[in-house]
């Protein structure tokens, strides 16, 4: 059975700051993957990460894209796969998780066969009006050691 961590978010800026506090964890090749209904806070959460990794520009949902590209301390890849038709469609994901950025992926099930095994999961749970509760499930010991050093940042509490 895989670990899991919660985390409960009160408001938009509570989300933020958990994202913000990820964001000083993460290193090249960090994959993380965002699973929750429209409007959970996929993209807010995406926006905070960014802006912890030195992004500047204004980051939005790549929803016609399927990808978008942004610079900061390291790249940031931030991919929404909800409109990929074919789950199979090659879409070389594999030159993003191994070019030495940070990719962050929402509606990771509709390309699940194409994921590394080894990643982070965060499933968002709408509670409230602005409610949210943050599950964290990490895969591989690498992605384990990164949440449980995420937890104890700034006690966080599980």
């Amino acid at each position: 059975m895989k670990e899991e961590w919660t985390i409960k978010s009160v408001s938009p800026k509570k989300t933020a700051e958990i994202a913000d506090k990820l964001g000083k964890l993460v290193k090249p090749n960090d994959i993380i993957t965002l699973k929750g209904d429209l409007g959970a806070g996929k993209t807010t959460f995406t926006k905070s990460l960014a802006k912890a990794l030195g992004v500047e520009r204004t980051v939005n949902s790549p929803t016609f894209t399927i990808m978008k590209e942004y610079q900061g301390y390291l790249p940031f890849y931030h991919m929404d796969a909800y409109r990929i038709a074919d789950e199979l469609e090659d879409l070389g994901l594999d030159e993003y998780f191994e070019s030495g950025g940070v990719t962050v992926i929402e509606w990771p099930e509709m390309i699940a066969e194409q994921l590394p095994e080894e990643r982070l999961d965060i499933v968002i749970e709408y509670t409230g009006e602005d409610e949210r509760l943050f599950y964290f499930i990490p895969t591989g010991d690498y992605y384990v050691t990164l949440i449980k050093e995420f937890m104890d940042y700034e006690h966080i509490s599980n």
